[in-house]
């Protein structure tokens, strides 16, 4: 049979009744598997994560992208085999993977 005590209180320890007692192991039971499933899916998210960045066959951007002078880039995408800059000056301009070669340059035109 479970007691529970009320220290400090100067009453005596009276017995818990054996539901309740059967209850409290049941809550027991169920926040430590509740705490157990959080961790474990913490993990397995974090192993994810570290997974996803350090994956084999990513290219990262090159150092430098040789853009025409006078020129500067607002916004940077990869695809596949390319690179696509968008310039301050309403062009888009794709290159190799390496930076280097242009491959193909498209004017923007304003909409209207």
């Amino acid at each position: 049979m479970v007691t529970r005590t009320m220290e400090g209180t100067g009453m005596d320890e009276a017995p818990l009744p054996e539901k309740d007692a059967r209850l409290l192991r049941y809550l027991k039971t169920l926040v430590t598997a509740l705490t157990v499933t959080m961790i474990a899916g913490f993990i397995v998210l974090i192993a994810v994560i570290v997974m996803r960045f350090n994956a084999e066959g990513t290219v990262p951007l090159p150092d430098q992208i040789a853009l025409p002078d006078g020129v500067a880039a607002t916004a940077i995408t990869r695809g596949p085999d390319w690179l696509g800059v968008v310039t301050d000056d309403g062009r888009i301009l794709i290159y190799g993977l390496d930076g280097t070669t242009l491959r193909q340059e498209i004017a923007v035109t304003p909409g209207g």
